[in-house]
């Protein structure tokens, strides 16, 4: 009997799991399942906290529904009466010390049409004529490979890509656009530049792929996020999770792998998948080899500000769910999300709770803030609350996250980085697998894809070896 020891109990290493689970009994192989997680729960960077009033998430507050993947898992873990979706409603971007709503009819800032360019409020009309070049503009340079910034640049001009895509795109994918590849980002925006002639154009013609219809395109759960982390372990009826010990080290031995822990014990395996922030694959198998690659990997850091006010969430402009705060704005923080108004399952009084995002896009502020204490971020995120919203008063509760160099950002090298990566690997560690946010995408339902492709890999693996 083969055994597979996943490393890295987050979304990607349960979903691998889960996957070789269904697998292992559909395809008659013998598989001992393990599971090695050094903290003392599973989930990685999802994990709600709650309290007698709200729900809060220290990582990801929720899931893209229209994800390949997302609504079959969620189907065969019977969490449909669990779900709920975001509320509607209005983003804004704190655009000279107001308040200016994302148009309508946009991807990530990225007007689907003429009309939802010409009714921005952010964007000059210099700059919407200078947009409208997309329209009688060929692409004859970019490819996947190219800088999206400068792809959205040359096509739609450099002031809405400055005041609307930016601050949105920036955010989801923590890094600026002209260090981003179309390929690591949004690839389907040359195709459509290619197929269509126009990028607007092409969003247009494709809208459904952006927009339910109800516009819902979030979902998170009645109890938060951890509910689907829970549901997994609950599942993982054939797999032995080891939690609250860390592997130490990997040494490749002449009938597979020994796998060290801290506590000194040792785990034989056939096969690993590595499901961990590359800074932990690096560490575990110390090789120099590899170290060239794994040095090219990119990550920044994050801090997250809830703050709970026992004030009505009414106080908040009608028909909003957050804003974005681009470059070179007086407010310190990148983002602020509207929980209460957003998810609404949040706050169980209707009481305003709002999650302040502070990213280390500046080096020298962010330095700063992570050497503050938890009163002294929550002081300067009140600051930015009452620049913004006007609200004054200390917070009920709050809930301050720090995430140091754990949020994977993607260079325009890559994609290069991690074929070169998987193929030293595959040479030098044959049936170890890199898995996870740090190589293959970001959001949760990408990391949810990622498990079943490296647990179809494996069982392919597994039977070709056999």
């Amino acid at each position: 009997m083969k055994t597979v020891v996943v490393i890295g109990g987050g979304i990607t290493g349960l979903s691998t799991l889960y996957y070789l689970q269904q697998l292992k009994k559909t395809s008659n192989i013998e598989l001992n399942l393990q599971l090695i997680e050094g903290n003392d729960e599973l989930g990685g960077k999802i994990h709600s906290v709650q309290t007698d009033e709200f729900i809060m998430e220290t990582g990801a507050d929720s899931i893209v529904a229209r994800k390949q993947g997302v609504a079959e898992l969620l189907e065969n873990l019977h969490l449909h009466n669990e779900m709920v979706n975001n509320a509607t409603g209005k983003s804004f971007i704190y655009h000279h010390g107001q308040l200016k709503p994302i148009p309508d009819d946009t991807v990530f800032g990225i007007p689907m049409s003429k009309e939802a360019l010409l009714s921005s409020e952010l964007i000059s009309e210099a700059g919407k004529n200078e947009a409208l070049k997309d329209f009688t503009t060929t692409n004859e340079s970019f490819t996947k490979d190219s800088s999206i910034g400068q792809f959205l640049e040359h096509f739609l001009g450099k002031e809405i890509v400055e005041n609307q895509i930016a601050p949105v795109l920036s955010g989801v994918y923590s890094g600026k656009l002209n260090e981003l590849t179309l390929a690591t980002t949004l690839p389907y925006l040359l195709d459509y530049k290619n197929q269509y002639g126009s990028i607007m154009k092409g969003l247009s013609e494709n809208k459904e792929r952006f927009q339910s219809a109800d516009n819902k395109k979030f979902v998170s759960f009645k109890n938060g996020l951890s509910t689907l982390i829970d549901r997994l372990e609950i599942e993982l009826t054939n797999v032995e999770i080891l939690k609250g010990i860390k592997a130490t080290s990997i040494i490749h031995t002449q009938d597979g792998y020994t796998v060290t822990l801290e506590n000194g014990t040792t785990i034989h395996a056939d096969y690993i998948v590595l499901s961990t922030p590359h800074q932990v694959a690096q560490s575990l198998l110390q090789n120099e080899v590899l170290d060239e690659d794994f040095n090219q990997l990119v990550s920044s850091s994050l801090i997250s500000v809830y703050l709970g006010f026992d004030v009505p969430d009414e106080k908040l402009p009608a028909d909003g769910t957050g804003f974005i705060v681009p470059d070179n704005s007086d407010l310190v923080c990148n983002a602020c999300t509207w929980t209460s108004r957003k998810w609404t399952h949040t706050s169980k009084n209707n009481h305003l709770l709002l999650r302040l995002f502070y990213k280390n896009t500046n080096p020298d502020t962010f330095e700063h803030l992570n050497s503050l204490n938890e009163k002294e971020l929550i002081q300067v995120a009140l600051k930015d609350i009452e620049k913004s919203l006007g609200i004054i008063g200390e917070p009920k509760h709050y809930e301050v996250t720090k995430w140091t160099d754990l949020m994977p950002k993607y260079s325009l090298s890559h994609r290069k980085t991690i074929e070169s990566l998987n193929k030293k690997i595959a040479d030098l560690y044959p049936n170890i697998t890199l898995a996870g946010c740090s190589y293959y995408g970001v959001g949760i339902a990408d990391c949810i894809m990622n498990g079943k492709e490296t647990a179809n890999q494996l069982i392919e693996q597994i039977s070709n070896n056999n």
